[in-house]
């Protein structure tokens, strides 16, 4: 097998769980005009007929913003904003609509395409927009009375639905309307959040102008719970920041907030983003999790109680190592746990071997009424980056009963010698556990 064979099996391999999570899920997915006016965004729209072709249910929403700009340039007239809205008056509402008919135009012709280039070039892709999303006047602001701009009142989530479950790519664009027939210009990431909110979309991703959040150091933020979301956006409005990411943060926050479990914030200009984060395991953007009661953390003394309760009926069954009070005391600083609502229901700990470049994970346990929903993933892509922050380069594993579960991750069967020397002394005849190996990425 010649090494890009070889690469293509290996991510066939691990993209396929996502693959199989992924179907008839609901994504909405937010993109603007700049994105829209890029030469590269066929690519982007390729990448969406696949999602569909996966059985994703897309919801597409495209801003117009720069459309409508050099509409009013090319008719002389001058964009006025008021507290980062447009001020939309007659001729500007007319500008709207004409971009926003194009953009919707130039969508359909290219998802008539299908997934081109593939065996698939003659999927056929149906496409619905509509009337979906009832609007009001946003009125008058700080005596500024914004005309035409409005905001989201209510988006017809019946309709929506039934053309997803009939396999259509529903695409949303910056309009509403009223019940008496007027027309309003909307915000694209508005109507994304209210379209996400609505359906419970289980993915709401927007791919925006600028690079995901980043640390203090530059390094890409990838996970943020609601509570560091909250607090990561109040330090940059406390800045001053008026930048594309505190707007998408803050989508990402109400999102949560008003029932969708993920958000995405990716950069458009990076080709090939939207598949990398949602088929590969650590993904290339930042990732918003709605869920406030479930965290994943260092262990401390405090959790040696939970952790007792955690394993006592795994270690009765001989699925894990016994371990003492004094032992989980002593080792704690090596344990990750999971916690939800002050409970803990998972628990990992990771030894590393630094000469090896090697690091064990041990204890590896999931409570049983929370053993749906991907926490054992979650939990083992944690250790995996503390793992590799450390420094090791494989991650190994001593299994009696779950081979079958690490080797579905990527884990290799190894044998006793590949273990670090330390390790190999320690080893239990007894116990006859099998060794797994995975090679972490750097």
């Amino acid at each position: 097998m010649s090494r890009n064979e070889a690469d293509f099996v290996s991510w066939f391999r691990s993209s396929a769980p996502y693959i199989n999570a992924h179907r008839n899920k609901v994504f909405v997915i937010s993109v603007g005009g700049e994105a829209v006016a890029d030469a590269r965004f066929p690519h982007l729209v390729h990448d969406l007929a696949l999602l569909n072709s996966l059985g994703i249910r897309v919801v597409l929403v495209a801003g117009a913003r720069p459309q409508i700009d050099a509409r009013l340039a090319e008719r002389g007239v001058q964009a006025r904003f008021h507290q980062g809205l447009r001020v939309t008056d007659a001729a500007a509402l007319e500008c709207v609509k004409e971009a926003a008919a194009t953009v919707r135009v130039d969508i359909e012709a290219l998802l008539s395409m299908g997934v081109a280039n593939s065996p698939m070039a003659g999927f056929r892709i149906h496409v619905a927009s509509g009337n979906y999303v009832t609007a009001r006047p946003v009125g008058v602001r700080d005596g500024v009375d914004l005309l035409h701009t409005g905001q989201v009142r209510r988006v017809d989530v019946d309709a929506l639905r039934e053309r997803l479950e009939a396999g259509s790519i529903c695409l949303l664009g910056p309009l509403g309307y009223s019940p008496t027939g007027e027309v309003f210009n909307l915000s694209a990431e508005e109507v994304a959040l209210a379209a996400a909110q609505a359906l419970r979309a289980d993915k709401l991703i927007y791919i925006g102008e600028e690079e995901p959040p980043a640390d203090g150091d530059g390094a890409l933020i990838r996970e943020l719970d609601l509570h560091q979301a909250v607090a990561l956006l109040h330090r940059w409005r406390e800045s001053g920041s008026d930048r594309e990411s505190v707007r998408l943060l803050d989508g990402a926050v109400r999102a949560c907030q008003g029932g969708v479990r993920r958000v995405h914030l990716l950069n458009r200009r990076q080709d090939g983003a939207l598949l990398l984060e949602l088929f590969t395991r650590d993904g290339v953007g930042t990732l918003v999790a709605g869920d406030p009661f479930e965290t994943v953390r260092r262990a401390t003394v405090d959790d040696v109680g939970g952790i007792l309760e955690l394993i006592e009926p795994l270690e009765r069954d001989g699925v894990l190592v016994r371990r003492s009070r004094e032992a989980l005391e002593t080792g704690i600083d090596e344990f990750i746990v999971m916690e939800r609502d002050g409970m803990i229901i998972a628990s990992a700990a990771l030894s590393v071997h630094p000469e090896e470049a090697m690091a064990e994970l041990a204890c590896f346990a999931i409570h049983p009424e929370y053993r749906s929903g991907g926490r054992g993933d979650r939990l083992l892509r944690h250790v995996e980056r503390e793992a590799r922050r450390q420094g090791a380069a494989g991650l190994f594993v001593l299994t009696t009963q779950t081979a079958h579960w690490f080797q579905e991750r990527g884990f290799e069967p190894a044998s006793l010698s590949d273990l670090p020397v330390a390790r190999q002394a320690l080893y239990n005849l007894k116990r006859n556990s099998r060794v797994f190996i995975r090679q972490l990425a750097g």
